[in-house]
């Protein structure tokens, strides 16, 4: 059994929100919570809440299914961070000229599997 979670268009850039996926890829759900939630980077923040949702989804199949479900065997599976829309912005600058700002946005997915699934 695997569950989904995606946030998509979150105010993060996606080479920061990289770096929190790729600590977490591959370990327990449990022990990637805590990893995030001890995390001093932002978008630990956003990455957590993907997780949780993501743990969250896993619980409710595991309902609808009525086959038994224990968070501690759930190990996070796959995750990545796609480039969302880059919102352009402009700043004024000297001599009448404008510079460009570019806040860019993810689209973060995370799966969790089940011990057996994860295989």
């Amino acid at each position: 059994m695997e569950a989904k979670a995606v946030a998509r268009h979150v105010r993060v850039t996606p080479r920061k929100a990289r770096r929190m996926v790729n600590l977490i890829r591959g370990k327990k759900a449990t022990e990637a919570v805590t990893i995030l939630k001890f995390a001093p980077q932002d978008a630990s923040v956003a990455v957590l809440k993907v997780l949780e949702s993501a743990m969250a989804n896993a619980r409710q199949q595991a309902e609808r299914q009525n086959a038994q479900f224990r968070e501690e065997d759930l190990i996070v599976k796959t995750t990545y961070v796609d480039e969302g829309v880059t919102l352009k912005r402009f700043r004024a600058r000297a001599q009448g000229r404008a510079a460009r700002i570019n806040k860019r946005t993810s689209h973060i997915t995370v799966v969790v599997a089940d011990k057996e699934g994860a295989r």
